[in-house]
């Protein structure tokens, strides 16, 4: 296995500058200190923190990984401890300093200057503490201690301890980004942000003890709305709004002050939903065009060695004529989510599975047909978390206007009561639509027919939900310098010549999706963006070095399905 397999922006990484973007674009203030770059690391049998920390990992990149600087897995029995020594100054520290982690998986324990600071369970979501009683200014020692035996109890995706397949290498300790912010007291928490493209408003939730908010709305620069309010809720009208979409991914700018704090946001105006037929944007037919997005990288696993590589994904996918990523059993940082926003990319967000999964039941019975569920999938400490994670995933991803579609369940993993779960993601979010079992097991609500189909043609059966190939196509073609194992091949049609690849995939859209339009089709999903290990069904390679298709003979087939989808739905 090539552990060294690295994207274009591997070797420009620089140890005093990784990852310093800041991380939650829809909330920005300018206290922030990163603490990404050069930890120190132990592991141990014991769980007791170690007296010497002598080895070095690079921060945020899982232990696992190449660009950890580690690349070894975290066996059952053992913690992984980090160290990292940083200086606040005294111009820094306001009323309450908050300690933010944006992914550590699974199970951690958090000290500041010899002082226990709280926990966190799970693995995909940020969390944070209020460190204002342990933070000194001068010199500060965190330690955070983590325990990850990849227990199927908690959210876990495509991580394997015996990685192979369509099974991943698994993700332990720290993933995402470190920082400090400091704040005055009545700060704003957070904001909910609901275009309403109907009314031509945008409804501004604060979650501030503050009295008193100062709102600016800026269109490209210009000032369209300031105002005071004295309440924590306001509605906005917006005239004549400039609608997102992916061809014009418009973003109005927000600023939030209060008489402590002030926060930098945006918001679109944009509305998804669907009728018994089709998908709509803005209230227009619209056929989504997607892949499967795994959010995997041959280098950082979880992490990218840049944001950059975020941004290339989906310009090289736009370009491609793809309006859509679908992303896959995974959870990004909020990064990724606005540059889908900036550049204009829909997201259909998969909630992460619990629960163990069967090759047998889940995949090779539906697959010959039968598609009827066997057995008990989850224990009820498993279906709480579940629903716990589902509703955080929710509220953390809530502002982002690319986000059109929740996927509760994927093909049966850890899939309980689909309808009760529907009912709880519809009153979090009513502004999205719901695929509440990708594949197969549907239950008896969901916004659409949603299938998986390989290894045979597409023929769709009449419904009165829009029909939906949330997965199909996963050809394979192993460029073997840019692939990860060259001994094993994984994926649904194996192909040695990048021509005969090339030309089966254009023809499976000709012959599969556009000859389908006619009968329904309302969207697409391929399988997948890139490479992932051993699975080369990517478009792209791994490493990202290689795209396995011609931009213009896809972008000609893509622009004849949006066509002929137009031709369709006017004759209506």
């Amino acid at each position: 296995m090539k552990y060294d397999l690295l994207t274009k922006y591997s070797g420009n990484l620089n140890d005093s500058n990784i990852l310093k973007d800041y991380p939650r674009p829809q909330l920005k203030r300018s206290s922030y200190l990163n603490l990404n770059g050069v930890w120190n690391y132990d592991i141990n049998n014991t769980g007791v923190i170690p007296d010497f920390f002598d080895k070095e990992i690079l921060v945020p990149f899982c232990v696992e990984s190449y660009l950890s600087r580690v690349g070894r897995e975290l066996k059952e029995k053992e913690y992984l401890f980090y160290k990292k020594e940083f200086i606040v100054d005294s111009d820094f520290i306001k009323e309450i300093t908050l300690l933010h982690f944006e992914a550590v998986d699974q199970i951690c324990e958090v000290y500041l200057n010899g002082i226990y600071v709280g926990n966190n369970e799970g693995g995909y979501l940020p969390f944070f503490f209020d460190i204002s009683d342990k933070l000194i200014i001068g010199n500060n020692v965190l330690i955070v201690k983590v325990k990850d035996e990849l227990s199927v109890d908690y959210p876990y995706g495509k991580q394997s301890k015996k990685r192979g397949g369509m099974w991943y290498t698994p993700v332990s300790g720290i993933w995402g980004s470190v920082w400090l912010e400091s704040v005055n007291k009545n700060y704003i928490k957070n904001i909910k942000l609901t275009p309403d493209i109907d009314k031509e408003k945008i409804k501004i939730e604060i979650d501030s003890d503050g009295k008193e908010f100062d709102i600016e709305i800026k269109d490209a620069g210009k000032m369209i709305y300031k105002n005071k309010v004295k309440e924590n809720y306001v509605e906005v009208k917006v005239d004549n709004p400039k609608l997102w979409s992916p061809d014009t991914p418009f973003l109005y700018d927000l600023v939030i002050s209060s008489e402590n704090d002030v926060v930098e946001s945006y918001f679109a105006m944009r509305k998804f939903s669907v009728n018994d037929k089709y998908f709509y944007l803005n209230n227009m037919p619209y056929f989504v065009n997607g892949v499967l997005d795994q959010g995997y990288f041959s280098d950082g696993i979880y992490t990218p060695s840049s944001y950059e590589v975020y941004k290339d994904d989906i310009l090289k996918m736009k370009e491609l004529g793809f309006n859509t990523l679908r992303k896959h059993i995974k959870i990004e940082p909020k990064i990724f989510y606005y540059y889908c926003d900036l550049y204009g990319m829909l997201v259909i967000q998969d909630m992460v599975n619990v629960g163990k999964y069967s090759f047998f039941k889940h995949t090779a019975l539906p697959t010959v047909g039968f598609k009827k569920m066997i057995g008990k999938n989850v224990t009820g400490v498993q279906k709480d978390n579940f629903i716990k994670y589902t509703k955080q995933t929710i509220e953390y991803l809530y502002n982002y206007p690319s986000i059109v579609c929740y996927t509760i369940f994927n093909e049966g993993w850890g899939q309980f009561e689909s309808d009760k779960l529907y009912d709880i993601v519809k009153e979090i979010d009513d502004t999205r639509v719901i695929d509440s079992t990708s594949g197969w097991f549907k239950g008896r609500k969901s916004d659409v027919e949603s299938l998986h189909i390989y290894f045979k043609s597409i023929k769709l059966k009449k419904s009165n939900k829009p029909l939906f190939v949330s997965e199909f196509g996963g050809y394979s073609c192993k460029i073997k310098e840019h692939s990860f194992n060259e001994d094993k091949t994984y994926g649904y049609r194996k192909y040695n010549d990048i021509k005969k690849f090339e030309n089966d995939f254009v023809k499976l859209y000709t012959n599969e999706v556009l000859s389908n339009l006619a009968n329904g089709l309302a969207g697409t999903i391929y399988t997948q963006l890139s490479d992932v290990e051993d699975e080369v069904n990517g478009l792209l390679t791994y490493d990202r070095k290689v795209c396995k298709v011609s931009v213009s003979k896809v972008k000609k087939v893509m622009n004849d399905i949006i066509k002929e989808f137009e031709k369709c739905e006017s004759n209506l």
